[in-house]
């Protein structure tokens, strides 16, 4: 599939021979990977634009990213002015996104978790026709090769829990790399998106099912970081498990309605 720059004027919409799309990087103090990251993406989907999100890292990492931009070409550094969390960071991505007219918006950590070269499959599941394509650790091709069978085990369960709870047929709902079909996050308000982390995850993957849209997942292998510290801590996670659990026990007091959550 052939990709186009937002200001070609003669883009294609989905479907076409054309599609432009906009990988949104949210970054906090990630100087010892934003370079790599940025060339492999590049590699990986050499006419995409990337959006990273930096949140005033204090080590430089939002000028690493303008130098490495100006060696690969495609790159815009989106700077605020303090560190405000994972789901606001990508809130103002896919704002700017929009405003630009990209069709397709993805997820991609900074750490190098997530393996650029699986970016293509996401890019072709929405232009099969899905509205969000997560990449997935567990269906069959998805892995998990270093963690160990606890976390492993902890995680396939959580995201068994959030899929019962809100009744949803997703395997990996806190997977963090994903592809949206633009259109989709224009059903619901971005700013009532409250939850941060894995709960941003899981919300955004709810709010997509009740307003009607198609999920479709393509199986991922996901590894540890290599460099620098994790940004997830357990207050993340047990917050994503409350806003489950509420979000799930609201659905089941109102019957027959897809009330999405925070609302």
């Amino acid at each position: 599939m052939a990709l186009a720059r937002p200001w070609d004027d003669d883009a294609a919409p989905l479907g076409c021979a054309a599609v432009r799309v906009l990988v949104v990087l949210p970054t906090y103090e990630e100087a010892e990977n934003i370079a790599e990251v940025l060339r492999r993406v590049r590699a990986a989907l050499p006419e995409a634009d990337v959006l990273v999100v930096d949140d005033s890292s204090p080590d430089g990492t939002a000028d690493i990213a303008r130098a490495a931009g100006n060696e690969v070409g495609g790159v815009n550094v989106l700077v605020r002015p303090e560190k405000k969390g994972l789901g606001q960071a990508y809130r103002a991505g896919f704002r700017w996104g929009r405003e630009r007219g990209y069709e397709v918006l993805i997820e991609m950590d900074s750490d190098l978790q997530h393996d650029p070269s699986a970016l293509p499959s996401l890019v072709k599941g929405v232009d099969d026709g899905a509205d969000l394509v997560p990449g997935s650790r567990y269906i069959a091709g998805g892995s998990i090769p270093e963690w160990s069978q606890r976390r492993a085990l902890l995680s396939k369960w959580g995201n068994r829990y959030a899929g019962f709870m809100l009744s949803m047929e997703v395997h990996d709902a806190t997977s963090g790399f994903r592809a949206y079909r633009a259109t989709a996050l224009d059903r619901f308000p971005l700013d009532e998106v409250r939850a941060d982390g894995y709960g941003f995850q899981i919300e955004m993957v709810h709010r997509v099912v009740s307003t009607g849209g198609t999920v479709v997942e393509v199986p991922i292998t996901f590894s540890d970081r290599r460099v620098g510290t994790s940004k997830m801590s357990s207050r993340i996670i047990v917050e994503a498990l409350l806003l489950v659990t509420w979000w799930g026990l609201r659905l089941r007091l109102r019957p027959g309605r897809r009330r999405a959550p925070g609302r």
